[in-house]
């Protein structure tokens, strides 16, 4: 099976990487880098101890954070080497780790073929593989197992349609399980569907996210943010995907007679390549919007007209939530499987979140049971329940704090996962 899925790959590779060229349109940053995703690296190879953390995309690169501070701390020999897929997963890495200097590298993930899985390690010689959440390569983790290096899956998630999707794969995805060495998994639910994959040694740690540390820059840009805004309320709808912007511009205007007059509407669409989508859709519904990148924040003040503030920036979502009165996590009006409420959680806010939360099923439930989230139904409940939050300062004061609370009870993740990786860093 291994051996057909890499001949697949290698047929399949010109369609990847015209793929890759036609992204780079709206994204310029798939046209970069292009040899690392083949295994081709410049340099020399160092020769202090690299430790190697792959974070697929942004929410695994800022939920690496805590543990590559802590390793990092952990190892002061060391260097880290972090992979993603993605640019704007690279860029938050960028923009989250420069304080690291010459200590992490950054790379694309080669493609999974043996050759190029092959070159990465020859290069850099890991210690050890540390995937992020639910990356799972068979000849990534094959070449690891051939090298001796161990493979850990670390705050690792497994929803019940991706381990259906894993089980389709039969021998393939079995055989890669198996040659994982270590998973810290984020629940007890996630720990038991790894372990139905043949994963051998499987440890609930509880989700690293929870230890993120709120740079005191994004509260700074949330203040200055805010302080642009005014007294204003601001509803913030976070990581919003596609087809979900409209559906909240609709339910928007049509709530206008509920929500306070002075509303202000903050989208924050997920993928940067849609900013400008959202833009034109916005204005098609003859909304005044202002995109925050245009909006200089030493003094300036958000004009009045403003309905609409357009996040059309990167790196800054926790000074968006900062700067918000009631937050809403997007990707669960649709079935899309939502996004982490952890990060407004931590910041004290209320969080609203739709019914699509399979992805992160668990810590949703747990937030909603310790009354610092509620569930509504679609756009229009939405609006509706933002509108009583935002009216009520007792009401949204108390679920703020148990927001918070919540937070602040799941804390320790990392330090636990830590403990587990010093038993298979060599």
């Amino acid at each position: 099976m291994r051996l057909f899925y890499s001949v697949m790959w290698w047929l399949a590779l010109p369609l990847v990487l015209a793929r890759l060229w036609l992204r780079g349109r709206k994204e310029p940053g798939y046209r970069r880098h292009w040899g690392e995703r083949l295994g081709f690296y410049s340099g020399a190879p160092s020769t202090a101890q690299t430790l190697w953390v792959h974070a697929v995309s942004v929410g695994e690169t800022r939920a690496a954070e805590p543990l590559i501070d802590a390793l990092l701390a952990a190892y002061p020999s060391s260097r880290i080497v972090l992979t993603h897929m993605t640019p704007t997963g690279r860029a938050t890495g960028k923009a989250l780790f420069a304080k690291h200097g010459e200590r992490l590298l950054q790379s694309y993930l080669p493609y999974d073929t043996g050759f190029m899985v092959g070159s990465f390690i020859g290069h850099f010689k890991p210690s050890v593989c540390i995937l992020m959440e639910t990356e799972v390569w068979p000849n990534l983790i094959a070449g690891c197992n051939a090298r001796n290096v161990p493979v850990v899956l670390a705050n690792a998630r497994l929803s019940e349609r991706s381990l259906r999707k894993a089980t389709r794969l039969g021998s393939l995805m079995l055989d890669a399980a198996r040659g994982i060495a270590l998973v810290a998994a984020q629940t007890e639910a996630d720990a038991q569907r790894v372990r139905s994959l043949g994963v051998q040694r499987v440890e609930i740690t509880g989700s690293i996210k929870f230890d993120v540390v709120v740079p005191d820059v994004a509260l700074a840009v949330g203040a200055a943010l805010r302080g642009a805004i005014g007294a204003r309320p601001v509803l913030l709808c976070a990581s919003t995907r596609e087809g979900e912007e409209e559906l909240i511009l609709e339910a928007f205007q049509q709530a206008r007679a509920a929500l306070p007059a002075d509303v202000l509407l903050l989208i924050v669409p997920r993928h940067p390549q849609r900013f400008d989508e959202v833009e034109k859709m916005t204005a098609a519904r003859g909304l005044n919007l202002q995109r925050r990148s245009r909006l200089a924040l030493d003094g300036a003040v958000l004009s009045g007209e403003v309905t609409v503030l357009l996040g059309d920036s990167m790196g800054e979502m926790f000074a968006y939530y900062a700067a918000c009165d009631v937050a809403f996590v997007g990707g669960s009006l649709l079935p899309l499987g939502g996004q982490n409420l952890i990060e407004p959680a931590a910041l004290g806010k209320p969080v609203l979140i739709g019914q699509h939360t399979f992805n992160f099923a668990l810590v949703t439930e747990d937030a909603l049971a310790a009354g610092g989230a509620q569930r509504i139904a679609d756009a229009a409940a939405l609006m509706s329940q933002a509108a009583l939050l935002l009216c009520d300062t007792a009401a949204r004061d108390a679920m703020g704090r148990n927001a918070l609370a919540f937070a602040n009870q799941h804390r320790g993740a990392t330090g636990r996962t830590l403990e587990l990786l010093r038993g298979t860093i060599s």
